[in-house]
């Protein structure tokens, strides 16, 4: 876990510094991507439970 200053030298720092910096990026770049068809590209299309096949276990056991 190092991460370099202005003068090149490596600092060393903690796991949680880490894991902030990496999530502050994450939301810069998603802030970023916005304004696209979505806006969010990481949703699955939610699917119709109609369309799902229904299981005929319960027939098939005789309950």
């Amino acid at each position: 876990m190092t991460t370099e200053n202005n003068n090149g030298e490596k600092k060393k720092i903690s796991l949680q510094e880490a894991m902030k910096q990496k999530l502050a990026a994450q939301k810069q770049e998603k802030a970023n991507d916005k304004g696209g068809f979505n806006g969010s590209t990481d949703t699955k299309k939610l699917k119709s439970q109609q369309t799902k096949k229904i299981s005929n276990q319960r027939r098939k056991m005789g309950v």
